[in-house]
């Protein structure tokens, strides 16, 4: 089964604003608790791009599977400031991208707060899957 998890961290490395580890099945980004929402974004977009470059994450998307090495529309995820709900985000799906915008009012803490139910909505949808170790993992409960 696959899990994402936001977390509001005070560990980072120091200058660092976020940070996305993966694991069998799960991922987690760590966002700076302190630091200024707009400077966690821009960062948390950096990290994503790194992210996906390196790990094997796929969409099934109209009996398609797209990936970060999909010709014209690589796999993309991206934060963006911009209030579409209040004190909240709102998460688009589409073929090959996520937009994820983020009400500017949040802090880190009430971004990841929200985004943890956010995101295990869109996984729920079971269109998501990663290639982790020659093994495939979707949503299915593990067993």
């Amino acid at each position: 089964m696959l899990h994402v998890i936001y977390e509001a961290v005070e560990d980072l490395e120091p200058g660092r604003l976020a940070r996305i580890d993966e694991e069998r099945g799960a991922v987690t980004i760590k966002l700076d608790k302190f630091a200024p929402i707009e400077d966690v974004v821009r960062q948390l977009n950096i990290e994503m791009v790194q992210f996906l470059d390196r790990s094997e994450w796929f969409q099934l998307w109209d009996k398609q599977i797209l990936s970060r090495h999909t010709p014209r529309q690589p796999l993309a995820i991206w934060y963006l400031l911009e209030c579409r709900e209040p004190f909240g985000v709102d998460l688009q799906e589409g073929r090959g991208v996520v937009k994820v915008f983020i009400d500017p009012a949040l802090k880190p803490e009430e971004f990841a707060a929200v985004m943890n139910p956010t995101v295990k909505n869109l996984l729920d949808g079971g269109q998501w899957f990663q290639l982790y170790a020659g093994e495939i993992i979707d949503h299915s409960p593990s067993r």
